[in-house]
This record gives structure tokens, C-alpha cells and sequence, in this order.
């Protein structure tokens, strides 16, 4: 049966896989091009990816009705690798906890603070669209980082998901 619960649980497993798709491709990056300026938002590929991090922390404690105090404007992880490693943890624990949810959570609305410090109410699902969608907003621009400095390009699609997904299920059968 189709549920918001278990639309947010796919699209949970696919925030997991995609980066995996995006860190093989970064991996094939010279580690000078990851830390230097490239134009995105938050200048590197470094910052960038703390980002989605602190935006996967702030939402989940969003979620749990606690308040995350963050620097967006700083790298809080300054090592590359293990940040990949704190995204890959963080990202699961987002997964496990929606799935622990009851059904009716992700009808719920929830209340917060704003990073600009105005109270804000939100949908629960809508809050899961934005962070989903904010996630695949920064990926792309770095996969066209990746492609502009002559990586290969990270193939993150939501079908390509499916169709890996719909593979490794029919091995297993």
C-alpha cells in the first residue's frame, strides 16, 4: 500500500544512493579541485557537500521539535573523506528514524525556528520535498563541476535508482 511513510523511505534510500553515484565521481577528482573555488554557492565542492550535511543535521533535529544551531558559512568538517563518511552516517540516520515513524507523522505539521530566527510552520512531508530536493539541487551543481574539470558524470537520476534497485531485487529472486 502507497503511503507518504513509504514514499519518503524510497526517496531516503535514494538521497544514500545517489551520493554514493556523486562521491565516485568526485573521487576521480584531484583533491585541489574539491577545495578550490568553483563558483557554486558555497564556493567549493568541499563547502558544498558540508552543506548537504548540516542541512541533513538542521532538518532531522527540525523533525525531533529541537533546534540545530549551525555556521553555514564555515567548513565544520575539514576533512574531505570523513565528511563523505559523517554524510553516508547522517544520511542513514534520517532513513532509520522516518522509518521508525508512525504513518500519521508525515501528515503532521511541524513548528520551528527559521535560520533567521521567525517561528515557521510546516508540513511534514513538505518539509522531507524540500530537504530531498535541496540535496538534488546541490548535487547537480556539483556534478557539473565534476563535468566541467573533465570527471565523469555522476548518472543520479531517481529512474537510474529504480532500475539498480529493480536489478538487485531480480538477482536476489
Amino acid at each position: 500500500m502507497y503511503s507518504w511513510k513509504s514514499h519518503f523511505a524510497v526517496l531516503a534510500d535514494y538521497q544514500h544512493w545517489a551520493n554514493e553515484v556523486l562521491f565516485t565521481s568526485l573521487d576521480r577528482l584531484q583533491a585541489e579541485a574539491i577545495d578550490s573555488d568553483q563558483g557554486l554557492f558555497f564556493k567549493s565542492i568541499h563547502h558544498t557537500v558540508d552543506h548537504l550535511l548540516l542541512a541533513s543535521q538542521v532538518w532531522l533535529a527540525r523533525l525531533q521539535g529541537e533546534h540545530l544551531e549551525v555556521n553555514y558559512q564555515v567548513i565544520n568538517h575539514p576533512d574531505f573523506r570523513e565528511l563523505k563518511q559523517t554524510l553516508r552516517r547522517e544520511t542513514r540516520k534520517l532513513q532509520s528514524w522516518l522509518e521508525a515513524q508512525p504513518g500519521d507523522f508525515f501528515a503532521a505539521e511541524i513548528h520551528f525556528s527559521g535560520n533567521d530566527g521567525k517561528p515557521r510552520g510546516m508540513w511534514v512531508r513538505e518539509a522531507l520535498t524540500h530537504l530531498y530536493t535541496h540535496y538534488a539541487h546541490h548535487r547537480g551543481q556539483i556534478s557539473a563541476v565534476i563535468t566541467r574539470l573533465g570527471g565523469p558524470c555522476p548518472e543520479m537520476d531517481f529512474v537510474n535508482y529504480r532500475r539498480e534497485m529493480d536489478k538487485l531485487l531480480s538477482e536476489i529472486r
